[in-house]
């Protein structure tokens, strides 16, 4: 196991078993939906749940912050004295995960070394970020950390698995732990316990698959969340706490990138508080030549109140679509000011783009295969390239680990 940086961890379920309103999907999804949280609040009610113990980046913006995460870091406290957990030590879970399209996604759930990850552009170590990393997005989520006791994770790890010597033959395998449907339209979530031999094969498939790659793990998804992770950790390694050897580890799913029900969706773009017509315009003015319609080049698709089409850019200097505009964007929203979000799916992406003042993007998805060859020659992608399937197939907190 001391090749790979992952093992078995001790793992918290709840202990009433109570899952459907106890998962929740990862903070950073549905951002610029607040209705959507909304929902799931009421949902809740007054039930233990993982809602609980979380900070949806909805809320990030209300000007509430320091409250929500004290009173978050207090509820981890109150369900570990209130005995709302039941601990499964020196364990991995096998998860099958039904998505909103009916196709299963396999994982498996165990601990990731932190020593072991690098998010740096020019990193070469076993754990990689597979897109820029937004350094000013690490604070909330390391204050969340911080003086938390608990870590509930949506950190998937990739592994360039082409054989599923990994995950493949755990399939139907294992004791049942958890089975349910999730809430929102999440799909169904199946989790099986490894029993030791399980384990073992486990940690020997991913040290011979590390053998022969340059890169072991790429970040799927909660970049930031591990970034985030690592951060709090080399604090309390550098001030020499001693819950440094608990916080020296993540919780994690690691998924095969050849899993067939994974697939790569296109992140897009929508901006808030702007000129649409003005932010067009200075985007041909940005790149010479570039042209309304559908060309050679990058092509990129846009929607505003008044108007729908495309934005041509002829011989792009950036590999990807998302590299062209996202430089523009950058430069566009530090002199002229307006706020950007990233969204998931094309219907809610040009929904919000209509609304006034608001100018969406939306860009093409890019092919999964080309990922892991990507990074090991040109170094992380640009930030939010890709999203993992739809917002609604996201990983949901379900386990849980003590951190302190």
């Amino acid at each position: 196991m001391s090749k790979t940086g992952f093992s078995p961890a001790d793992i918290l379920l709840p202990a009433a078993g109570n899952y459907e309103t106890w998962a929740v999907v990862a903070c950073d999804q549905f951002t610029s939906q607040p209705e959507y949280w909304q929902r799931v609040e009421e949902k809740v009610a007054d039930q233990p749940s993982a809602f609980r113990l979380i900070l949806p980046e909805a809320q990030l913006s209300d000007g509430h912050t320091e409250e929500h995460i004290a009173r978050i870091n207090e509820t981890m406290l109150d369900y570990q004295k209130e005995g709302v957990f039941e601990e499964y030590p020196d364990a991995m879970i096998y998860l099958e995960r039904v998505q909103s399209d009916g196709r299963v996604r396999c994982g498996v759930i165990g601990k990731i070394d932190l020593e072991e990850y690098d998010y740096s552009p020019d990193s070469q170590s076993l754990v990689r970020a597979t897109e820029g990393t937004v350094l000013d997005r690490i604070p909330p989520r390391q204050a969340v950390r911080r003086n938390a006791s608990l870590e509930l994770p949506h950190i998937m790890l990739l592994i360039d698995d082409p054989d599923n010597t990994v995950i493949g033959p755990l399939a139907g395998s294992g004791n049942v732990i958890y089975d349910f449907d999730m809430m929102e339209g999440g799909g169904h979530a199946k989790g099986m316990l490894l029993d030791d031999a399980q384990k073992l094969a486990v940690s020997k498939a991913l040290s011979d698959l590390a053998e022969g790659q340059p890169l072991l793990f790429a970040v799927g998804d909660g970049n930031h969340s591990l970034a985030s992770a690592k951060a709090h950790y080399e604090e309390e390694k550098a001030k020499g706490l001693p819950t440094a050897e608990l916080s020296r580890y993540a919780l994690v799913e690691i998924v095969n990138l050849y899993d067939d029900a994974l697939e790569f969706e296109p992140i897009h773009r929508v901006l808030f508080d702007v000129d649409p017509q003005d932010v067009l315009d200075e985007l041909k003015a940005c790149y010479p030549g570039t042209y309304e319609g559908e060309g050679e080049g990058h092509c990129i698709r846009f929607a505003w109140e008044q108007k729908e089409g495309f934005l041509t850019v002829p011989e792009p200097k950036a590999q990807l679509e998302v590299g062209t505009l996202q430089t523009f964007l950058d430069d566009y929203l530090k002199r002229k000011g307006g706020r950007i979000d990233y969204v998931h799916g094309d219907d809610i992406t040009i929904e919000l783009g209509k609304k006034p003042g608001c100018l969406a993007f939306l860009l093409p998805a890019m092919d999964k295969n080309d990922l892991f060859k990507s990074i090991a020659a040109d170094g992380p992608l640009p930030r939010k390239t890709f999203s993992m399937g739809h917002a609604e197939d996201k990983r949901y907190y379900i386990e849980a680990r003590k951190i302190k």
